[in-house]
């Protein structure tokens, strides 16, 4: 799925299997190849961020990078504001492995869902440096919040 602000791809994810009787053994997910078309912009940058049960990250936007999210542990809500100033909600997680492309100038923020400490991986195009200013705190003062929290 892609629009104007954002797009979503939904992850390959295969199987693995035993080298000596073929039982599955875990599984593989795909989430970037140099070839592949989800992706216009080379990443410069790879990193996991970790977030706390019930806990969100943002809203901000980065005025630069270009990023892409995957959650790899546990699960997420990935919150995108349009610029119409519509929501968009996504999730991500270890089962059901997307990824959400946020383009710099687009707020977004993500709140982790599970009881357990949620771990997103995520590629951008511009490596970050300390002190550099690129991003800038959003407020979603409009989105209900509540409905996360249980």
């Amino acid at each position: 799925m892609s629009n104007e602000s954002f797009s979503i791809v939904k992850l390959e994810k295969h199987d693995t299997k035993d080298i000596v009787d073929k039982h599955i053994n875990g599984s593989l997910t795909v989430v970037w190849r140099d070839w592949d078309s989800a992706f216009k912009l080379e990443p410069k940058m790879v990193y996991v961020s970790s977030v706390n049960p019930g806990e969100v990250k943002g809203p901000h936007i980065h005025k630069k990078r270009t990023s892409f999210f995957t959650c790899i542990h546990g699960k997420v809500i990935f919150i995108i504001k349009e610029k119409n100033g519509k929501y968009v909600e996504v999730e991500s997680s270890q089962d059901e492995p997307t990824m959400i492309c946020v383009p710099n100038n687009v707020a977004s923020a993500h709140i982790n869902v599970s009881d357990d400490i949620s771990r997103v991986l995520v590629l951008a195009d511009v490596a970050w440096r300390p002190n550099d200013n690129e991003m800038e705190n959003a407020v979603f003062d409009d989105y209900d919040w509540s409905k996360w929290k249980s």
